[in-house]
């Protein structure tokens, strides 16, 4: 149920005035002062009564009593008199004061769990996987209401909860992932999946808190929320990175503004919206009028998008009609995790198709040749027994092996390196790029080497290198920056790699398995598919089991393969370099965002006087 702010139930009137003293922060206003001395609806009845039964003068209650007693008697009606003065007080200030001053929840606790709930399981509808985007755009109103007004703590709490739920749907994969790559139980596994998600929502919680604590000091709550928002999906740390932007990767229209500001950037075109549209639909609790800047905000970002979206996707498309065009080939073996043996027959034999097909360039996935080689001499031994039989210049996704020595003190005698290998058209070796950022509990374990039992527990855990260099994979004249299984959701890693090596064209091999026929592999598709818009360049993605695709640099699939079927593509691409403000920038506006957040929990906004009050 829905309460307006003046009217405020005796239950919820000491459930606010509870939780505004049990958070460990200070008084977020005088307002908020007052509120913990007020007395409640209830005590109000009580004591007119009272006072009505003391005026009689002749009540059996009062005869007897001493002239101690009744100076009490009177300091208790002075107090409730004073509380009643107070409570005149803070109504009129309600009124007169723009919300965002203080701390008055506009729904009953009940209620804001119901709201927390309904953005939990909107949410991830809304996202990629599910993929029912126009859903984003108000998935995000129940938390926004039910978050507004709260304490901090009470605010953690609802948007820790929300975030459970949104993750545990969302992510629901992790419990095969977790049985599949580590080789857990399932019981240990569902654990496990529990305590991601416990994680995952913590960064809904982090969004919250900080929500919660720069309005409760007077910043306006809109532009708070909004702040928050790009503050937790920059700071928080994932095991699997994700953007809620993400949710209109079918929508190039509206991912245009990553070239702008990455994905958080398209992330906060949706949260404007959906903070408007709390505006219009929270305003009438307070029996108040919407305020048109935060309307007008939420609307005209998304306006912005949009025009942006249009101009953008028509200049790229001028600059691609001008570039060179090849026809690249992509190899989806599709073989099962632990029965490889044919790998090397069928990804030389899809090659040889594609060659006939007149392929200029082929990509095959992470890893798809089984055997390792060791770093000695891997360029003779590639060659001989793998790519002397493709005739055309081939990604390869390989394992190389180097021998430690001397081994350290767990006994461990060799360190492994996921590789991408560039081959000519002879079948020599002349580029190799090693994966950097290894996927934990898959291709090492946090303190394995410390700890070797834990391999023992984790038996499909592999021990793998970080790599070190970001050069490119030379390809004639032109460069391919490379990145393998999950590089392609980290923007930043990519504005690397852009920086280092000015490559012409993306390539991102990676091996999606190990997550089943989920919606993993289309969430990490979508997800890699803002890297051609961060950059203006065109992306050609192989996997294992799909997806692989080939994204242009507007975001838009221009060919995709279907999951765990063996299949060939074939799809155009341009070579394209173009220097956008996000791979000039990068990070550094969220991060300006993030010391804006800071000092807003921090310092008070100074109430603004009755001659001059807005709305914000």
């Amino acid at each position: 149920m829905v309460l307006p702010q003046a009217s405020m139930s005796v239950e919820d009137e000491k459930a606010t005035s509870d939780g505004a003293n049990s958070d460990s922060a200070p008084p977020t206003d005088a307002l908020a002062d007052d509120a913990d001395e007020q007395p409640d609806a209830g005590d109000e009845t009580d004591h007119s009564e009272g006072e009505g039964a003391e005026s009689l003068g002749s009540s059996p209650a009062t005869e007897g009593e001493g002239p101690q007693q009744r100076s009490k008697k009177r300091k208790k009606k002075k107090k409730r008199r004073q509380g009643q003065d107070d409570t005149e007080k803070q109504s009129s200030a309600k009124d007169d004061d723009p919300p965002g001053w203080g701390v008055h929840p506009i729904v009953s606790p009940g209620t804001a769990w119901g709201l927390a709930t309904l953005s939990g399981l909107l949410c991830p509808i809304g996202f990629a996987g599910i993929d029912v985007w126009p859903l984003a755009f108000v998935a995000w109103v129940p938390l926004i209401i039910a978050l507004r007004g709260q304490t901090a703590k009470r605010a953690l709490a609802l948007g820790w909860y929300s975030g459970f739920i949104m993750t545990a749907i969302g992510f629901y994969w992790l419990v095969e992932m977790l049985e599949v790559f580590s080789g857990f139980p399932l019981a240990l596994s569902i654990l496990f999946a529990g305590l991601l998600c416990v994680q995952k929502g913590g960064r809904m919680a982090l969004m919250a808190w900080l929500y919660a604590r720069a309005a409760g000091r007077g910043w306006h709550h809109g532009l708070c929320f909004i702040g928050a928002f790009a503050v937790s999906e920059l700071v928080y740390p994932l095991l699997f990175p994700w953007y809620y932007g993400a949710s209109v990767h079918n929508v190039p229209l509206l991912m245009q503004t990553a070239d702008l500001g990455g994905p958080i950037m398209v992330s906060i075109v949706i949260i404007a919206f959906n903070v408007g549209l709390a505006e219009l639909l929270e305003r009438p609790m307070f029996r108040q009028a919407a305020d048109k800047r935060t309307l007008i905000g939420g609307v005209g970002l998304l306006v912005f998008a949009v025009i942006y979206g249009a101009v953008r996707i028509s200049s790229v498309d001028a600059t691609r009609d001008q570039s060179k065009k090849i026809k690249v080939g992509l190899v989806q073996g599709n073989m099962e995790l632990h029965k490889r043996g044919r790998a090397r027959q069928v990804h030389i034999q899809r090659t040889r198709e594609l060659r006939k097909e007149g392929v200029d360039l082929v990509v095959w996935s992470e890893a798809a040749i089984p055997s390792s080689f060791n770093v000695t001499n891997y360029q003779a031994r590639m060659k001989r027994t793998v790519t002397r039989f493709l005739r055309v210049p081939t990604v390869v996704g390989g394992i190389l092996r180097e021998k430690i020595d001397p081994p350290p003190e767990t006994g461990r005698k060799w360190r492994s390196f996921n590789a991408a290998f560039m081959a000519d058209e002879k079948g020599n070796i002349v580029g190799r790029y090693d994966k950097q950022y290894l996927l934990m509990f898959g291709e090492y374990l946090p303190l394995g080497d410390t700890f070797p039992v834990l391999y023992k527990w984790s038996p499909n855990s592999g021990r793998f290198a970080h790599g070190t260099s970001f050069e490119p994979l030379h390809f004639g004249e032109h460069k391919l920056a490379t990145m393998i299984c999950y590089e392609d959701i980290i923007p930043t890693f990519v504005n690397k790699l852009v920086a280092v090596g000015d490559p012409d064209l993306l390539v991102n091999m990676t091996n999606d398995t190990w997550f089943g026929d989920t919606t993993e592999p289309w969430i990490h598709l979508a997800l890699a598919k803002f890297r051609s818009v961060e950059h203006r360049r065109y992306l050609v993605r192989v996997t294992n089991s799909g997806v692989s695709a080939i994204v242009d640099p507007v975001g838009r699939v221009v060919v995709h393969s279907d999951t765990f079927k063996e299949q060939v593509l074939v799809g155009d691409v341009h070579f394209m370099r173009q220097r956008t403000v996000f791979a000039t920038l990068g990070q550094a506006p969220w991060w300006l965002v993030t010391a804006l957040m800071a000092l807003g929990c921090v310092l008070r906004r100074r109430r603004p006087s009755p001659s001059a009050q807005g709305t914000g």
